[in-house]
């Protein structure tokens, strides 16, 4: 697999690094399976399908810097910050659900190799302990398949559980009662720092790397304004 190197010279918006997933599916991909890891500020991120009011606490984002994007992808919504690092892989398999089976289970076998006995369950998340450390979803487009999600190693708790605001309903379908009892923090299962942590995994995922040019990254901020719109991120 090849890791996608780029260097931005400092943190980029969330929209910018789903906009390089569909720049890579468009015009790195050659055959061979792509992936990259990215980090941001405190920022939102929901799903295509959901509506931003019942997501979203706004106010409290607006209040605390934190900033809120929708993606194209399905799924729920996540807090993201530079305690968390975002994960996106780059496929050409026709199958979604081949591509995601692939996905989940590259990402396990790669947690148990660096030592962090993490497993699969059945809402494509990554669990650990009983705990959720990583949630995932998938954006299918004409030739390609683009799978990203969440790794949580040292989030802001406070920021997550107040910014998002899921339903009642999915919190009793869980069993749980708060965002809190759903998810633990990697930080508290491994020695390895965050940045150690990267590298052996990108060390035990990948074979070979391709760098970003000057070029491309104005290819990807064109892409990017389309999520920057306001009809898109408040659209329903």
């Amino acid at each position: 697999m090849i890791y996608v190197d780029i260097d931005t010279k400092g943190t980029m918006r969330l929209p910018f690094y789903l906009a390089m997933e569909e720049y890579v599916a468009r015009n790195i991909y050659k055959g061979e399976d792509c992936f990259f890891m990215w980090q941001v500020n405190p920022t939102v991120i929901f799903g295509r399908n959901q509506v931003i009011e019942d997501e979203v606490n706004i106010e409290y984002c607006k209040s605390h810097n934190i900033q809120f994007y929708r993606r194209k992808s399905g799924g729920g919504c996540v807090y993201a910050d530079m305690g968390n690092v975002m994960l996106s892989y780059i496929t050409g398999e026709e199958s979604v659900d081949n591509c995601f089976a692939y996905y989940m289970e590259m990402l396990t076998r790669s947690f148990n190799a660096i030592g962090i006995p993490a497993e699969r369950n059945d809402h494509n998340d990554i669990m650990l302990n009983g705990q959720k450390i990583s949630g995932n979803a998938i954006l299918h487009m004409t030739d390609r398949v683009i799978a990203h999600g969440t790794l949580l190693y040292d989030t802001n708790m406070e920021n997550m559980t107040n910014a998002i605001t899921p339903s009642k309903q999915k919190l009793s379908r869980n069993g749980v009662q708060s965002v809190r009892q759903r998810i633990t923090l990697l930080k508290d299962f491994t020695p390895l720092s965050l940045e150690e942590m990267k590298k052996k995994l990108r060390a035990t995922i990948c074979t070979s790397s391709v760098s970003l040019n000057e070029k491309d990254i104005e290819g990807i901020k064109e892409i990017e304004k389309e999520y920057l719109e306001p009809s898109f991120i408040y659209g329903k």
